[in-house]
Protein backbone atom coordinates (compact mmCIF):
# COMPACT_ATOMS: atom_id res chain seq x y z
CA UNK A 1 0.00 0.00 0.00
CA UNK A 2 1.84 3.19 -1.15
CA UNK A 3 1.98 5.82 1.59
CA UNK A 4 0.96 9.11 0.08
CA UNK A 5 2.75 12.46 1.21
CA UNK A 6 0.99 14.57 3.63
CA UNK A 7 -0.39 18.11 1.96
CA UNK A 8 1.49 20.84 2.16
CA UNK A 9 -0.21 23.98 4.39
CA UNK A 10 -0.48 27.08 2.11
CA UNK A 11 0.16 30.14 3.87
CA UNK A 12 -2.84 32.79 4.17
CA UNK A 13 -2.71 35.76 2.72
CA UNK A 14 -2.27 38.22 5.36
CA UNK A 15 -2.59 41.94 5.45
CA UNK A 16 1.84 41.70 5.46
CA UNK A 17 1.64 40.23 2.29
CA UNK A 18 1.90 42.38 -0.07
CA UNK A 19 4.01 44.30 1.13
CA UNK A 20 7.44 44.26 -0.63
CA UNK A 21 10.01 42.11 0.88
CA UNK A 22 12.55 43.42 3.39
CA UNK A 23 15.33 44.58 2.35
CA UNK A 24 13.48 45.98 -1.15
CA UNK A 25 13.06 49.34 -2.78
CA UNK A 26 10.64 51.10 -0.98
CA UNK A 27 8.66 53.81 -2.79
CA UNK A 28 7.92 56.80 -0.72
CA UNK A 29 4.58 57.67 0.86
CA UNK A 30 4.03 61.01 -1.36
CA UNK A 31 4.77 59.85 -4.52
CA UNK A 32 2.03 56.99 -4.04
CA UNK A 33 -0.27 59.76 -3.02
CA UNK A 34 0.42 61.37 -6.57
CA UNK A 35 0.66 59.04 -8.31
CA UNK A 36 -3.12 57.62 -7.30
CA UNK A 37 -4.52 61.27 -6.70
CA UNK A 38 -2.37 63.60 -7.19
CA UNK A 39 -1.31 63.94 -10.68
CA UNK A 40 -3.97 65.92 -12.01
CA UNK A 41 -3.17 68.78 -9.20
CA UNK A 42 0.35 68.48 -9.64
CA UNK A 43 -0.38 69.10 -13.55
CA UNK A 44 -2.54 72.33 -12.69
CA UNK A 45 0.15 73.80 -10.55
CA UNK A 46 1.74 75.73 -13.58
CA UNK A 47 -1.06 77.33 -14.63
CA UNK A 48 -2.24 78.27 -11.13
CA UNK A 49 1.05 79.71 -10.53
CA UNK A 50 1.38 81.93 -13.95
CA UNK A 51 -2.15 82.92 -12.94
CA UNK A 52 -1.20 84.23 -9.65
CA UNK A 53 1.78 86.26 -11.30
CA UNK A 54 0.15 87.74 -14.39
CA UNK A 55 -3.54 88.17 -12.67
CA UNK A 56 -4.07 87.76 -9.11
CA UNK A 57 -0.91 89.33 -7.65
CA UNK A 58 -1.17 92.82 -9.84
CA UNK A 59 -4.67 93.06 -9.44
CA UNK A 60 -4.05 92.75 -5.74
CA UNK A 61 -1.18 95.37 -6.37
CA UNK A 62 -3.62 97.75 -7.97
CA UNK A 63 -6.65 97.38 -5.40
CA UNK A 64 -3.71 98.42 -3.12
CA UNK A 65 -2.51 101.82 -4.96
CA UNK A 66 -6.16 102.74 -5.66
CA UNK A 67 -6.33 103.54 -1.67
CA UNK A 68 -2.73 105.69 -1.93
CA UNK A 69 -1.62 109.11 -3.64
CA UNK A 70 0.80 107.37 -5.78
CA UNK A 71 1.68 110.32 -8.35
CA UNK A 72 5.52 110.69 -10.28
CA UNK A 73 7.16 112.14 -7.18
CA UNK A 74 6.40 108.29 -5.09
CA UNK A 75 6.84 106.36 -8.02
CA UNK A 76 9.90 104.93 -7.24
CA UNK A 77 9.50 104.14 -3.33
CA UNK A 78 5.46 103.38 -3.61
CA UNK A 79 4.93 102.37 -1.06
CA UNK A 80 5.83 104.85 1.04
CA UNK A 81 2.99 107.37 -0.72
CA UNK A 82 0.18 109.10 1.21
CA UNK A 83 -2.87 107.12 2.18
CA UNK A 84 -5.86 108.30 0.12
CA UNK A 85 -8.71 106.03 1.61
CA UNK A 86 -11.64 106.42 -1.22
CA UNK A 87 -10.52 110.04 -2.33
CA UNK A 88 -9.58 108.56 -5.46
CA UNK A 89 -13.08 106.60 -6.12
CA UNK A 90 -15.01 109.70 -4.73
CA UNK A 91 -13.03 111.79 -7.14
CA UNK A 92 -13.67 109.66 -10.21
CA UNK A 93 -17.65 108.87 -9.47
CA UNK A 94 -18.35 113.22 -8.93
CA UNK A 95 -19.88 113.40 -12.71
CA UNK A 96 -19.91 117.31 -11.98
CA UNK A 97 -16.28 117.56 -11.00
CA UNK A 98 -14.27 117.49 -14.56
CA UNK A 99 -12.11 114.08 -14.08
CA UNK A 100 -15.83 112.59 -13.35
CA UNK A 101 -16.97 113.79 -16.01
CA UNK A 102 -14.31 112.96 -18.34
CA UNK A 103 -14.58 109.43 -16.83
CA UNK A 104 -18.54 109.20 -17.78
CA UNK A 105 -17.91 110.23 -21.48
CA UNK A 106 -15.57 107.74 -21.80
CA UNK A 107 -18.17 105.04 -20.20
CA UNK A 108 -20.86 106.04 -22.45
CA UNK A 109 -18.64 105.97 -25.78
CA UNK A 110 -17.16 102.75 -24.61
CA UNK A 111 -20.88 101.18 -23.77
CA UNK A 112 -21.69 102.73 -27.46
CA UNK A 113 -19.04 101.40 -29.10
CA UNK A 114 -19.13 97.47 -27.10
CA UNK A 115 -23.12 97.32 -28.27
CA UNK A 116 -22.42 98.41 -31.79
CA UNK A 117 -19.61 95.92 -32.04
CA UNK A 118 -20.62 92.93 -30.18
CA UNK A 119 -24.05 93.57 -32.00
CA UNK A 120 -22.73 93.85 -35.56
CA UNK A 121 -19.90 90.65 -34.79
CA UNK A 122 -23.00 88.55 -33.70
CA UNK A 123 -24.78 89.59 -37.18
CA UNK A 124 -22.66 88.57 -39.40
CA UNK A 125 -21.03 85.39 -37.45
CA UNK A 126 -24.77 83.88 -37.17
CA UNK A 127 -25.78 84.84 -40.89
CA UNK A 128 -22.72 83.69 -41.79
CA UNK A 129 -23.14 80.12 -40.36
CA UNK A 130 -26.75 79.60 -41.62
CA UNK A 131 -25.41 80.48 -45.01
CA UNK A 132 -22.44 77.83 -45.07
CA UNK A 133 -24.71 75.32 -43.06
CA UNK A 134 -25.19 73.78 -46.26
CA UNK A 135 -22.81 71.35 -48.27
CA UNK A 136 -21.51 72.81 -51.73
CA UNK A 137 -18.26 73.94 -54.20
CA UNK A 138 -16.16 76.09 -52.31
CA UNK A 139 -17.51 76.01 -49.08
CA UNK A 140 -14.28 75.28 -47.27
CA UNK A 141 -12.39 77.68 -49.13
CA UNK A 142 -15.18 80.62 -48.18
CA UNK A 143 -14.67 79.86 -44.23
CA UNK A 144 -11.36 79.89 -44.61
CA UNK A 145 -11.64 83.53 -46.36
CA UNK A 146 -14.18 84.15 -43.19
CA UNK A 147 -11.36 83.59 -40.37
CA UNK A 148 -8.61 85.27 -41.91
CA UNK A 149 -9.43 88.42 -39.46
CA UNK A 150 -8.96 86.13 -37.03
CA UNK A 151 -6.33 84.91 -37.88
CA UNK A 152 -4.12 87.88 -38.22
CA UNK A 153 -2.12 89.37 -35.84
CA UNK A 154 -4.00 91.92 -33.77
CA UNK A 155 -1.16 95.00 -34.29
CA UNK A 156 -0.89 94.12 -37.66
CA UNK A 157 -4.70 93.78 -38.84
CA UNK A 158 -4.91 97.20 -36.73
CA UNK A 159 -1.96 99.21 -38.65
CA UNK A 160 -2.68 98.13 -42.22
CA UNK A 161 -6.72 99.55 -40.98
CA UNK A 162 -4.71 102.80 -40.09
CA UNK A 163 -3.30 103.24 -43.14
CA UNK A 164 -6.46 102.59 -45.06
CA UNK A 165 -8.29 105.18 -43.30
CA UNK A 166 -5.67 107.51 -44.13
CA UNK A 167 -7.50 110.78 -46.02
CA UNK A 168 -4.87 111.12 -49.16
CA UNK A 169 -3.00 108.05 -49.64
CA UNK A 170 -5.69 105.61 -47.72
CA UNK A 171 -7.93 103.01 -49.51
CA UNK A 172 -11.01 103.61 -48.18
CA UNK A 173 -11.05 107.50 -49.44
CA UNK A 174 -10.19 106.11 -52.76
CA UNK A 175 -12.74 103.41 -53.36
CA UNK A 176 -15.78 105.71 -51.83
CA UNK A 177 -14.56 108.86 -53.39
CA UNK A 178 -12.13 108.49 -56.35
CA UNK A 179 -13.68 105.39 -57.93
CA UNK A 180 -17.66 105.37 -56.47
CA UNK A 181 -17.72 108.97 -56.19
CA UNK A 182 -20.05 108.36 -53.22
CA UNK A 183 -18.59 111.46 -51.01
CA UNK A 184 -17.79 114.85 -52.13
CA UNK A 185 -14.58 115.21 -50.27
CA UNK A 186 -12.11 112.86 -48.99
CA UNK A 187 -12.95 112.18 -45.52
CA UNK A 188 -11.14 112.40 -42.38
CA UNK A 189 -11.65 109.05 -40.59
CA UNK A 190 -9.20 109.25 -38.17
CA UNK A 191 -10.17 112.35 -36.58
CA UNK A 192 -14.22 113.66 -35.09
CA UNK A 193 -16.84 112.10 -35.11
CA UNK A 194 -15.32 109.21 -38.03
CA UNK A 195 -13.29 108.40 -35.62
CA UNK A 196 -15.89 106.29 -33.65
CA UNK A 197 -17.46 105.15 -36.97
CA UNK A 198 -13.72 103.71 -38.08
CA UNK A 199 -12.78 102.02 -34.55
CA UNK A 200 -16.30 100.26 -34.74
CA UNK A 201 -15.61 99.11 -38.29
CA UNK A 202 -12.49 97.55 -37.05
CA UNK A 203 -13.54 96.05 -34.26
CA UNK A 204 -16.85 94.01 -36.28
CA UNK A 205 -13.91 93.23 -38.70
CA UNK A 206 -11.55 91.30 -35.97
CA UNK A 207 -14.61 90.08 -33.82
CA UNK A 208 -17.26 88.58 -36.22
CA UNK A 209 -15.22 85.74 -37.18
CA UNK A 210 -15.00 84.61 -33.72
CA UNK A 211 -18.92 84.56 -33.80
CA UNK A 212 -18.72 82.82 -36.75
CA UNK A 213 -16.50 80.17 -35.83
CA UNK A 214 -18.41 79.26 -32.47
CA UNK A 215 -22.03 79.84 -34.17
CA UNK A 216 -20.72 77.49 -36.87
CA UNK A 217 -19.72 74.67 -34.50
CA UNK A 218 -23.00 74.97 -32.60
CA UNK A 219 -24.57 74.52 -35.72
CA UNK A 220 -22.98 71.48 -36.36
CA UNK A 221 -25.08 69.79 -33.39
CA UNK A 222 -28.41 70.60 -34.62
CA UNK A 223 -29.94 67.29 -36.63
CA UNK A 224 -30.26 67.98 -40.17
CA UNK A 225 -33.96 65.46 -39.85
CA UNK A 226 -35.11 68.90 -38.15
CA UNK A 227 -35.14 71.00 -41.06
CA UNK A 228 -36.13 68.35 -43.21
CA UNK A 229 -38.94 67.96 -41.10
CA UNK A 230 -40.02 71.48 -40.67
CA UNK A 231 -39.53 71.93 -44.60
CA UNK A 232 -42.38 69.03 -45.16
CA UNK A 233 -44.98 70.79 -42.79
CA UNK A 234 -44.84 74.06 -44.81
CA UNK A 235 -41.91 75.95 -42.23
CA UNK A 236 -40.15 78.33 -44.78
CA UNK A 237 -36.47 79.69 -43.93
CA UNK A 238 -37.34 82.21 -41.16
CA UNK A 239 -39.62 80.23 -39.44
CA UNK A 240 -37.00 77.18 -39.81
CA UNK A 241 -34.21 79.92 -38.24
CA UNK A 242 -36.65 81.56 -35.38
CA UNK A 243 -37.99 77.87 -34.44
CA UNK A 244 -35.15 75.34 -34.62
CA UNK A 245 -31.83 77.63 -35.36
CA UNK A 246 -32.02 79.84 -32.56
CA UNK A 247 -33.47 78.13 -29.55
CA UNK A 248 -30.82 75.25 -30.45
CA UNK A 249 -28.06 77.66 -30.37
CA UNK A 250 -29.02 79.82 -27.43
CA UNK A 251 -26.55 78.30 -24.70
CA UNK A 252 -23.39 79.13 -27.63
CA UNK A 253 -24.71 82.53 -27.71
CA UNK A 254 -24.85 82.96 -24.27
CA UNK A 255 -21.02 82.53 -23.97
CA UNK A 256 -20.57 84.08 -27.04
CA UNK A 257 -22.26 87.86 -26.33
CA UNK A 258 -20.82 87.14 -22.88
CA UNK A 259 -17.27 87.19 -24.54
CA UNK A 260 -17.50 89.32 -27.30
CA UNK A 261 -18.58 92.16 -24.60
CA UNK A 262 -15.86 91.36 -22.16
CA UNK A 263 -13.64 91.93 -24.86
CA UNK A 264 -14.49 94.96 -26.61
CA UNK A 265 -16.01 96.83 -23.30
CA UNK A 266 -11.64 95.99 -22.19
CA UNK A 267 -10.55 96.62 -25.71
CA UNK A 268 -6.95 98.42 -25.64
CA UNK A 269 -5.46 97.80 -28.56
CA UNK A 270 -8.25 99.25 -31.49
CA UNK A 271 -8.05 103.03 -30.38
CA UNK A 272 -4.03 102.77 -28.92
CA UNK A 273 -3.13 101.59 -32.48
CA UNK A 274 -5.70 103.57 -34.70
CA UNK A 275 -5.21 107.04 -32.56
CA UNK A 276 -1.59 106.84 -30.17
CA UNK A 277 -1.98 107.73 -26.49
CA UNK A 278 -4.58 110.48 -27.21
CA UNK A 279 -7.41 109.74 -29.51
CA UNK A 280 -10.13 111.95 -30.47
CA UNK A 281 -12.85 112.64 -27.71
CA UNK A 282 -15.16 110.60 -29.97
CA UNK A 283 -13.43 107.75 -29.22
CA UNK A 284 -11.92 108.12 -25.94
CA UNK A 285 -12.69 104.59 -24.70
CA UNK A 286 -12.78 103.85 -21.13
CA UNK A 287 -9.24 101.77 -21.31
CA UNK A 288 -7.47 104.49 -23.10
CA UNK A 289 -9.06 106.88 -20.29
CA UNK A 290 -7.57 104.95 -17.68
CA UNK A 291 -3.56 104.64 -19.63
CA UNK A 292 -3.71 108.27 -20.01
CA UNK A 293 -4.58 108.58 -15.84
CA UNK A 294 -1.83 106.42 -15.34
CA UNK A 295 0.86 106.59 -17.44
CA UNK A 296 0.14 110.46 -19.40
CA UNK A 297 -0.80 112.38 -16.29
CA UNK A 298 1.20 110.09 -13.51
CA UNK A 299 -2.19 109.80 -11.15
CA UNK A 300 -1.55 105.81 -10.32
CA UNK A 301 -4.07 106.21 -7.61
CA UNK A 302 -6.82 107.65 -9.83
CA UNK A 303 -5.95 104.87 -12.63
CA UNK A 304 -6.04 102.72 -10.38
CA UNK A 305 -9.71 103.54 -9.00
CA UNK A 306 -10.82 103.91 -12.36
CA UNK A 307 -9.88 99.90 -12.91
CA UNK A 308 -11.13 98.78 -10.14
CA UNK A 309 -14.56 100.72 -10.77
CA UNK A 310 -14.26 98.86 -14.36
CA UNK A 311 -13.73 95.87 -12.72
CA UNK A 312 -17.06 95.79 -10.68
CA UNK A 313 -19.13 96.98 -13.14
CA UNK A 314 -18.19 94.02 -15.01
CA UNK A 315 -18.64 91.68 -12.23
CA UNK A 316 -21.79 93.20 -11.79
CA UNK A 317 -22.84 92.94 -15.72
CA UNK A 318 -21.73 89.24 -15.92
CA UNK A 319 -23.71 87.91 -12.88
CA UNK A 320 -27.03 89.47 -14.16
CA UNK A 321 -26.30 88.31 -17.93
CA UNK A 322 -25.49 84.98 -16.33
CA UNK A 323 -28.24 84.91 -13.76
CA UNK A 324 -31.06 86.29 -16.52
CA UNK A 325 -29.91 84.16 -19.29
CA UNK A 326 -29.71 81.04 -17.06
CA UNK A 327 -33.21 81.68 -15.78
CA UNK A 328 -34.65 82.22 -19.08
CA UNK A 329 -33.16 78.91 -20.51
CA UNK A 330 -34.65 76.75 -17.27
CA UNK A 331 -37.85 78.50 -18.41
CA UNK A 332 -37.89 77.58 -21.63
CA UNK A 333 -37.05 73.96 -20.57
CA UNK A 334 -40.02 73.44 -18.66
Amino acid sequence: MTATAPARRVPEAGPDSGKPAAGGRLRPRFIERIRRGGLPYLLLLPAVIAELLIHIVPMFFGILISFKNLTLFYIHHWNSAPWAGFDNYKTAVKIHQPIGQELLHSFWVTLSYTLLSVGASWLLGIAAAILLQDKFRGRGLIRTVFLVPYALPAYAALITWTFMFQQDTGLVNHVLHDQLHITSDKSFWLIGQNSFWSMVIVSVWKSWPFAFLALMAGLQNVPRELYEAAAMDGAGVWQQIRKITLPALRPVNQVIVLVLFLWTFNDFNTPFVMFGQNPPRQADLISIHIYQSSFINWNFGSGSAMSVLLLLFLLVVTAIYLLVTSRGRSESDV
